[in-house]
């Protein structure tokens, strides 16, 4: 990963942009843990409906990961971070 040499100057509204998407970032992954726990309860309580849990179980991560990673991209274009190019 490339970082800047020389510092990096935020605006106040660029803070106040990463701040709201990182809020919105973990209020996504809050839902999707959420979701999660709720699942394995209904498990834990009714064993029959594991198959019914099961694809919001599986779900869940990927939608976490996407969650991280379109942070990600916004938080690494502000502070101009590039990764490096493949060979």
């Amino acid at each position: 990963m490339n970082t800047p040499n020389d510092p990096i100057v935020l605006t106040r509204s660029q803070v106040e942009a990463l701040n709201k998407q990182l809020s919105t970032m973990r209020h996504a992954i809050n839902n999707h843990l959420s979701l999660v726990m709720a699942a394995v309860e209904l498990v834990r309580r009714k064993p029959e409906a594991v198959e019914r849990m099961s694809g919001t179980l599986t779900e869940q991560p990927d939608k976490i990961a996407e969650a991280m990673k379109r942070f990600s991209a916004e938080f690494e274009t502000a502070l101009d971070i590039r990764s490096p190019r493949a060979v």
